[in-house]
Formats: structure tokens, sequence, C-alpha cells
């Protein structure tokens, strides 16, 4: 897990090196999480890493009263 705050961002990292869950979860995961950073106008990506493990990223902006 790698976690960076800027003045005007943090980012957020985090990898593993698993193989994924066994059966279909019932939340909205990853969908949730990309709508939860387009409404604070920031970016978010997730995928597959090569040669195994997966990555969830995200960077938000921080708002200029918390700065």
């Amino acid at each position: 897990m790698v976690i960076d705050y800027e003045e005007a961002e943090l980012s957020i990292e985090i990898t593993d090196r698993g193989h994924g869950p066994t059966a279909a979860g019932t939340g909205y995961g990853i969908t949730g999480m990309r709508e939860r950073a387009a409404l604070l106008d920031g970016r978010f990506a997730a995928g597959p890493l090569p040669g195994g493990g997966f990555r969830v990223a995200a960077r938000l902006p921080v708002p200029e009263e918390a700065r």
C-alpha cells in the first residue's frame, strides 16, 4: 500500500498478489469506487497486474480550504 499526500492531491495505491475472489460479490466494489472518485473530481484505476495480482489506485484532489 502506498499513500502519498501533496498540497493539491492525495494518492492511494493498493496492490496484492492474490488470485481474486472465488465467488461474485454482493456489493458495488470497483464500480462504486470509480463513481465516488468521479464525484470528487478524482481519478481511479483498477485492474490485474502483469504476472498476477491486482492494483487499485485513486488520486483525489484536496479541497482548497483543507490545504
